[in-house]
């Protein structure tokens, strides 16, 4: 046993207390982790290889040609740094800058409306270490926290005991799943899940903050009032209560106004305060919309021009990919070709590709240049930033060969 704590990046908690045995220089052995982490703590200590058109290459002939790609191209889009360190984030705000790139991360298709409303200070929000320690009430919404951050309830939400709460889950904390289907979150919470139809968000937000203002509650789908009313009375009992929001929530909103006008309300009708909190996946998503937006004002969908950010929806991945408005792309720790409809990832092929990933993926097959780079957390140390907002620094487990993802960035940005 090493006897140091590690930080684990295989999601957006950056659970801070691993500890690994070693075995001929690979992680052999892992403590505390969940399923998630195992699997991620064990990667790495693979050989560093770049390529170019799918051809082992030196990495400084392999730098070169990205950055003729790159120097040759008049839109260029740099896309995916959810799994870089908030150092290798602001190494490729630079670069954008540089290249007056397109800028974008996957948070233009899932949670980042809600990380740019949080960072407009729109809605009240608080750190998973308050909830451990104060938390009486929390929601999750459309959210699946045992299957997405397997550590989510024990270490922080529902199961510890924090310097408030002594007495833990079977006495002083409630769960409440609301989501369209049983998820193995939901049954932990039993009798307090919520089923609703898909798409029945909005209206059941408008039936909760009825019920939570003393009138009938109603929704065109006939939910039970009675039911509605049981849930009201135990949100507006919470002395210190926490909205989990995922992608199910979100997707089946028009825009973040019902959600941000029950936190208010319950803010107005409960014992105590009220909060929400995005359940970001990619362990430094919520860092790239925090650099970006120090930057820019924006948390994503940006196009510099001449050192000026425009921003718009147009100047999202998918949107760009669409029209054919980008000419290259700089893919960093991100799969598109695999995440993304055909329809606009056969865009994507048309042009030369960069990839920058630890990973093999088919977007990493398919790039005119590849850079196999550390695993970070695992082989490279930096900073990142929790899906709370709270800044975790950690240091690499094992040696390797390979560079950075920051590394990589820095020798493209020296040879334009």
């Amino acid at each position: 046993m090493e006897g140091n704590y590690y930080v684990c990046t295989g999601c957006g908690l950056l659970c801070d207390d691993i500890e690994v045995e070693l075995e001929k220089d690979s992680v052999s052995k892992v403590y505390t982790a969940c399923r998630v982490g195992v699997a991620h703590m064990k990667e790495g200590s693979r050989e560093a290889v770049s390529q170019v058109d799918g051809k082992p290459a030196e990495e400084a002939s392999a730098i070169e040609k990205a950055a003729e790609i790159l120097k040759n191209a008049k839109n260029p889009l740099i896309f995916g740094l959810g799994t870089s360190t908030n150092e290798a984030q602001k190494k490729a705000l630079e670069l954008a800058k540089k290249l007056n790139a397109t800028l974008d991360d996957t948070s233009s298709f899932c949670l980042g409306p809600v990380v740019e409303a949080l960072l407009q200070e729109k809605f009240n929000t608080c750190t998973l270490d308050d909830v451990r320690h104060k938390g009486d009430v929390m929601v999750f919404w459309g959210a699946d926290p045992s299957d997405s951050h397997p550590r989510h309830l024990s270490k922080f939400s529902y199961f510890p005991r924090g310097e408030q709460k002594q007495k833990g889950w079977e006495e002083e904390r409630t769960a409440i799943a609301i989501d369209v289907r049983k998820s193995h979150t939901a049954k932990i919470c039993g009798s307090n899940f919520f089923q609703i139809p898909p798409g029945g968000d909005t209206e059941f937000i408008n039936a909760l903050i009825d019920g939570v203002s003393g009138k009938l509650p109603k929704t065109s789908y006939k939910f039970p009032p009675k039911r509605l009313l049981e849930l009201a009375n135990m949100l507006k009992g919470a002395k210190f209560g926490t909205i989990f929001m995922g992608l199910g929530l979100l997707y089946s909103l028009d825009d973040l106004d019902p959600i941000i006008r029950l936190v208010e309300v319950l803010n107005e009708k409960a014992k105590g305060e009220f909060h929400l909190i995005p359940m970001v996946g990619h362990y430094n998503m919520r860092g790239f919309n925090e650099n970006l937006f120090a930057e820019t004002g924006y948390v994503n969908c940006v196009k510099f021009e001449n050192g000026e950010a425009k921003h718009g929806p147009e100047y999202s991945t998918v949107e760009a990919l669409k029209a054919k408005a980008v000419d290259a792309a700089l893919i960093i720790g991100s799969d598109p070709l695999a995440s993304l409809p055909h329809s606009i990832v056969k865009n994507l092929l048309d042009i030369p590709i960069i990839s920058i990933d630890p990973c093999e993926t088919l977007t990493s097959r398919k790039a005119k240049v590849h850079f196999s780079t550390a695993v970070t957390g695992v082989e490279c140390g930096g900073s990142a930033t929790r899906m709370d907002g709270v800044e975790v620094k950690f240091d690499p487990i094992l040696e390797t060969k390979r560079p950075t993802d920051e590394e990589i960035l820095t020798k493209i940005m020296e040879a334009l």
